[in-house]
């Protein structure tokens, strides 16, 4: 992977006195996909579902969480990744389903760790282990599943196919309901869990989508 450029010259001279945009301003990792970082905007005691504002880059409220259904593990998103064209085509590849196309967000991903992290906004380094491919309407909404890198329960395990069964219903059961309130779309379905390198494929692709989406920015910050 490519150093961060959209941080490089201006970003890095703007981060110094401003907070970068998390998911424009922070680096994927140079080993990625094997291992990433990710931005946390959600915990497992948060009752409150938080999500970064595109604009502005703050966390902001998004919607309570339904009754007791608080997500099962850290959730957020991989930083300079988009689901578009290719995210999309891969998925209705992967599920015969056709006109398939990203959710046009940042790819989503859960981190599997034995401590407790009581906020939200924060950096982590983790390793991808495989993912859920859900789909939302006709939107490819994958959600990758990691390890916190390091993690002392968590750490060594290398493939989803190592996690207990236990912990993936778990991540099912809220994926399939946490949209479950007046108002909101209902239509979503996890069509298959996957594994590890095809988590890697996914994130590639994400890549892919990123640079195609942010192109012109980043040759505008090119020419400086």
């Amino acid at each position: 992977m490519s150093a961060n450029s959209l941080m490089d010259p201006i970003g890095r001279l703007m981060g110094l006195r401003y907070k970068s945009h998390p998911w424009h301003g922070i680096d994927i990792g140079d080993m990625a996909p094997d291992i990433i970082n990710c931005f946390i905007e959600v915990v497992p005691t948060d009752t409150i579902k938080y999500e970064i504002d595109k604009v502005s880059g703050y966390l902001r409220i998004d919607r309570p969480q339904k009754y007791s259904n608080v997500s099962p593990t850290l959730y957020g998103f991989i930083p300079q990744t988009y689901c578009g064209k290719g995210v999309g085509n891969f998925c209705s590849e992967k599920t015969g389903k056709k006109e398939i196309n990203g959710d046009g967000d940042p790819l989503d991903i859960c981190v599997l760790t034995e401590k407790d992290i009581t906020h939200g906004d924060i950096i982590a380094e983790v390793i991808p282990i495989g993912g859920l491919r859900m789909i939302d309407g006709n939107k490819a909404d994958d959600k990758i599943i990691s390890v916190l890198k390091g993690d002392v329960v968590y750490g060594d395990f290398t493939d989803i196919g190592e996690i207990p069964e236990l912990v993936i219903r778990r991540l099912k059961h809220y994926f399939l309901t946490y949209k479950d309130m007046p108002g909101m779309n209902r239509e979503s379905e996890i069509t298959h869990i996957y594994n590890a390198a095809e988590a890697r494929e996914v994130i590639k692709l994400a890549v892919n989508d990123y640079e195609a989406r942010f192109e012109n920015l980043r040759r505008a910050l090119k020419t400086y």
